[in-house]
Order: structure tokens, then C-alpha cells, then sequence
């Protein structure tokens, strides 16, 4: 694993040409197409507006918003979906691509923001974790 510099992050997170985000061409001017972001946390509501095709992840941490737990924001894979401690919840947006964002969804648990795009507009929920997400309580 990893060791984070004092920030909390991982010092070889930094955007490269593999990245999602930093994709040849992509266009990163300020007129740059932007979907809105709503993220419900402890503190309220939050309203964003990123640049089409960002990682859900980064933009979080971005905005210091921080999909981790305490123990995680210094533990976890850097996103590359290994871990599963950046789960959260998302109310509105995309279906689920990677393997552990089906699997999770199926059963109530989290979804990897690191393995989220922020294609269209999305609502998320952080949510409320020792390590690792839990499961939604389920009716019936």
C-alpha cells in the first residue's frame, strides 16, 4: 500500500495521461461542458457544477468532501477500485459499470465514487462509516 503525503492523499494520485480526467484533448476551459453535483452530507447540501466526465472521487476530494472514513483517508488504494472505502451512496445518477458498483447495488451496499463518472447531472449521499460503508436497511 501506498504511503499519502500530509494532505491525506497519495502523492502518485496525481492526475497522469491514464487518468479519466486528464484524458488527451480534454478540454479544460472555463466554458467547459459542467453537469450540476448535489451531495448530502452531515453538514446539509451541497451544489457543484464539474466538468462533464470527471471522476466522482476526485471531484469529492476536490471539494473537500471526502468519501472516506477517518482511518481511511490515509488507507485506502488511491482509486483504483480495490479497497472499497470510498463508498457512497448515489441517489440519482448512473448505473453501475465496474463489478464491485453492481454487486454493491444488488445488495444495498455503497458504490465505489472512485469507479463513478460525473457524465450527467447525479445527486450522492456521503455516508456514515467506521472503515467501510454499510449495508441499507432493508424493508420487509
Amino acid at each position: 500500500m501506498r504511503n499519502p503525503d500530509a494532505s491525506g492523499q497519495d502523492p502518485s494520485d496525481s492526475d497522469t495521461a491514464s487518468d479519466p480526467d486528464t484524458t488527451a484533448g480534454a478540454d479544460t476551459t472555463a466554458g467547459a461542458d459542467t453537469v450540476a453535483l448535489v451531495v448530502f452530507d452531515d453538514e446539509g447540501r451541497t451544489e457543484l457544477s464539474v466538468e462533464r466526465g470527471r471522476n466522482l472521487r476526485r471531484v469529492l476530494l476536490e471539494a473537500g468532501l471526502s468519501p472516506y472514513a477517518e482511518a481511511t483517508s490515509r488507507l485506502n488504494c488511491g482509486g483504483r477500485g480495490l479497497c472499497a472505502t470510498c463508498g457512497v451512496r448515489i441517489r440519482t445518477g448512473p448505473d453501475p459499470e465496474h463489478w464491485h458498483d453492481r454487486l454493491a447495488d444488488r445488495f444495498g451496499y455503497p458504490r465505489l465514487s472512485c469507479q463513478v463518472r460525473v457524465d450527467d447531472p447525479m445527486t450522492v449521499e456521503l455516508v456514515d462509516k467506521r472503515v467501510w460503508g454499510g449495508r441499507e436497511p432493508t424493508e420487509g
